[in-house]
């Protein structure tokens, strides 16, 4: 069964290119598929061009959501990474 991730941006300038590409890397580590959900909008969050085409803005409510053999373990090291690049509080 997915595991969901559901949080509010608190960088103050979003999640932007540098961040996203962080927790990008992470995401391909796995081979669960991850998906990033903001707006009524799903993208693949392994891919770049998905996760800025959402504009992710401060404060925004974004959900993402991992499906696969290693989804657990990799939910926990995207929110950790999220956490330590401050996309999340």
């Amino acid at each position: 069964m997915a595991k969901t991730l559901a949080c509010i941006v608190t960088d103050p300038v979003g999640l932007y290119a540098t961040p996203a590409m962080d927790l990008i890397e992470v995401a391909k580590t796995f081979d669960s598929d991850f998906t990033l959900t903001y707006s009524g909008k799903t993208v693949n969050l392994k891919s770049m061009m998905g996760v800025l085409s959402l504009g992710i803005p401060t404060k925004a409510k974004i959900v993402i959501t991992a499906d696969g053999e290693d989804e657990e373990t990799g939910i926990k090291a995207v929110h950790e990474k999220m956490k330590e690049l401050g996309i999340i509080g």
